[in-house]
């Protein structure tokens, strides 16, 4: 009734033993602190560990004898789901990533895949980069390896191609592999953001302007240049208009 459930569907995965699932006369016992206490017996182990209110656990069951940590069994499981999951990061499963063009994209578009791909070569990451040409397309595909090949030429400060792209049925692929960090460019997208022509203010800033509205004149009221026109700095206001009628 010990034995852990094992579920039809993929592998089984690997148990620990624990306290007396432990299958070992004598065991190699390491104590909390990481100390090594040295070779005991397992009914001693059990005890010394239950003493402190925790687990004695199977780390190394191939050693001769096997190798068993004082440790409490849920830290324990924690700090190696914590290490499974940082031994994944650096596979090369995931340095990989697969940027997908075609014979008739967008400028925006190529514009968009350049960006990701000098993200991921930043990152250490390769670049594969694949066309399918679809249809027609494959009349003239002279158009998608031209797409490729500027492809490489816009990541070419941050990586370099593993060899030149060539067309295997309907795809052309190429690896774009990254440089090292001491001739690599520098990433774009870590400078503190675009560079602001001069003369142009951001939005967060506004300048002061001075603006003044003229005061309201009375109608019929002198004004300073002495025309009672009730408009100031009129062009007009020193002219009698008056010796302008007919007949005056």
């Amino acid at each position: 009734m010990s034995r852990p459930f094992q579920s039809r569907f993929g592998p089984p995965q690997p148990t620990t033993r624990i306290n007396g699932k432990i299958r070992a006369r004598e065991v190699r016992v390491i104590g909390s602190d990481g100390s090594q206490i040295g070779i005991l017996s397992l009914h001693e182990a059990i005890n010394l560990a239950r003493a402190q209110g925790v687990d004695l656990v199977e780390v190394a069951p191939n050693a001769t004898p096997p190798v068993c940590r004082i440790v409490d069994f849920g830290k324990f499981r924690y700090e190696q789901a914590k290490r499974d999951k940082e031994s994944k990061k650096h596979q090369q499963g995931s340095r990989l990533k697969e940027v997908q063009l075609s014979a008739s994209i967008d400028p925006h578009d190529f514009s968009t895949k350049v960006s990701h791909g000098i993200g991921f070569l930043c990152d250490d990451m390769s670049v594969k980069v694949s066309l399918r040409f679809r249809g027609r397309e494959m009349a003239h595909t002279e158009f998608g390896l031209q797409v490729v090949k500027r492809y490489i030429q816009e990541l070419a400060p941050w990586g370099q191609a593993a060899a030149e792209p060539k067309l295997q049925g309907r795809n052309v692929t190429v690896m774009i592999n990254p440089l090292p960090k001491n001739k690599r460019a520098p990433n774009p997208k870590a400078a503190d953001g675009p560079v602001k022509p001069p003369g142009k203010e951001s939005s967060g800033s506004l300048r002061e302007v001075d603006v003044r509205v003229p005061a309201r004149i009375p109608a019929g009221a002198p004004e300073a240049g002495g025309s009672g026109s009730g408009f100031s700095n009129s062009p007009f206001s020193s002219l009698d208009l008056r010796s302008a009628k007919p007949g005056a």
